[in-house]
């Protein structure tokens, strides 16, 4: 359910939820959740079945509760777009997070900082701490590691038997590592990782690394 890696001489645990939480700060990171999104599939009449919209608080609460952070990183596209009923359900799992909530604003989150700041949660364009450049898009800066998020990135696997599978993935270079999406109803972006990319995979239950030479198409 969760592999770490070393950055930096800093911990950093993966989660198969696609969080990921930096032991030393004690702060989970999560990138992309888009609350708002099956709301609004609903509004304009996709069959999103309505107990979907409980899958993310759901989840979230979930890493919460197993990793109990000091703060919690939303690394941009906290909401999909303007405020709907899904905002409610998100001001009840704020009243019940003792964690300190930061966002690093994304290009989907258009909602006023005032709601969030209402809510005690800092808005903020990106975060340069020990070395580390935390950011909605992927962004390469001299002398900083950057953790991202934005493409939602996934590979294609092949299997001995010629089967095909898609999956997210945390997508790491030697001076970077994106995030996969958080939220149910996402969608993925596949990416075609070199020798020099170490690959993630996450299943339901599970999260591994991948042998690149044999295993991508």
């Amino acid at each position: 359910m969760t592999e770490s890696i070393q950055v930096n001489n800093q911990t950093f645990t993966m989660h198969c939820s696609g969080a990921l939480f930096w032991e030393e700060k004690s702060t989970l990171i999560v990138s992309d959740i888009h609350f708002g999104k099956i709301s609004h599939f609903r509004k304009h009449g996709a069959a999103v079945p309505q107990k979907a919209i409980q899958k993310n608080f759901m989840l979230l609460e979930a890493i919460v509760t197993q990793f109990k952070p000091k703060s919690i990183c939303f690394l941009g596209d906290l909401f999909h777009s303007s405020m709907n009923t899904e905002w409610n359900l998100f001001e009840d799992w704020v009243a019940k997070t003792t964690a300190k909530l930061v966002l690093v604003a994304g290009n989907h989150d258009i909602i006023s900082p005032l709601k969030y700041e209402a809510l005690n949660i800092e808005v903020i364009q990106e975060i340069v701490t020990q070395g580390f450049l935390f950011t909605h898009h992927p962004e390469e800066r001299k002398g900083l590691f950057n953790f991202a998020g934005h493409i939602h990135p996934a590979i294609k696997l092949k299997g001995s038997g010629r089967q095909i599978l898609k999956l997210a993935c945390f997508y790491k270079s030697d001076h970077q590592m994106i995030l996969p999406a958080f939220g149910e109803f996402t969608g993925t972006f596949l990416l075609q990782p070199t020798r020099e990319h170490e690959v993630f995979v996450i299943t339901k239950d599970e999260i591994f690394k991948i042998d690149i030479a044999s295993s991508v198409i």
